[in-house]
């Protein structure tokens, strides 16, 4: 597999005369102290891992980009599976993004069925189209920002999951706003993980623009390291959603719930 520099890959917007592992850990924030005090890979306390009603979908906030989605066939998948905090289940299929090593992994757990790696690979970009069971995973590139604010093409996959007549997808370590093909190429989307950070993956205000194109009526943010970072995003969004804070990491969504007022839920879990 093609690996470039992955400490530089992605780092941005921040004086490049800082050592790279600063920048690192910058970007790693709480999952990287996770790892130094031994902690990490863990799952909220809440997780239980019970059959789903049929039409419906399970998704859990493992933490920072990472969300365990399960189907009523017990089908399970991760996103941006990597080293630093992993689901407490071993996923069947695992979806990666390669702009920070706390969205990819080289070393996945043995015995899952399909790992997806979002990035290109000899230079043609990630295509994937997989269906197991009752969950269909498929993927739309996009590019990433690379150390001195170059281009690093197809680095990024947003991956969109099919699943109880619903579509998720997940916008990884997105850089930039979409164009008419990657809209097309999206589709109707349900359920949209949106990474909040402002800084790290796409500016609040085109991040916001994004949102509006895409137009899912349900959003569950991700991959912000405060609460004020959150509460920074949410504040963006009060006037044209409703904001809905979970009691726990955990949220069943089916057809009927979908809300008819497009809403943000925000699920506790380690960011």
């Amino acid at each position: 597999m093609l690996r470039r520099s992955v400490l530089l890959v992605g780092l941005f917007g921040i004086a490049i005369s800082l050592a790279p592992e600063r920048l690192l850990a910058a970007c790693l924030g709480a999952v990287a102290q996770r790892d130094r005090i031994g902690s990490a890979r863990l799952m909220p306390a809440n997780f239980q891992s019970t059959a789903v009603p049929a039409n419906a979908v399970r998704v859990t906030f493992v933490g920072h980009a990472t969300f365990l989605i399960e189907t009523p066939q017990g089908v399970t998948a991760a996103t941006d599976y990597n080293d630093y905090i992993r689901p407490a289940v071993r996923p069947d299929i695992v979806t990666m993004n390669y702009a920070h090593t706390t969205h990819y992994t080289d070393s996945p757990e043995p015995g899952i069925r399909h790992v997806l790696r979002g990035w290109s690979y000899q230079d043609k970009p990630a295509r994937h189209n997989v269906q197991f069971k009752d969950m269909r995973v498929r993927n739309v590139p996009t590019n990433i920002r690379s150390y001195g604010n170059g281009t690093e093409f197809d680095g990024n996959s947003i991956f969109i999951f099919e699943v109880a007549d619903l579509c998720l997808a997940h916008l990884g370590h997105l850089h930039h706003k979409l164009t008419s093909g990657h809209l097309a190429d999206i589709g109707r989307i349900d359920v949209l993980f949106v990474p909040v950070d402002g800084g790290f993956t796409l500016n609040i205000f085109d991040m916001q623009e994004v949102i509006s194109q895409i137009a899912a009526p349900l959003v569950v943010p991700m991959h912000y390291f405060s609460e004020s970072t959150l509460e920074r995003f949410l504040a963006r969004l009060r006037e044209s959603h409703e904001i809905r804070l979970n009691d726990g990491s955990s949220t069943l969504i089916s057809r009927n719930t979908i809300p008819k007022k497009p809403s943000v839920l925000v699920l506790p879990g380690p960011h």
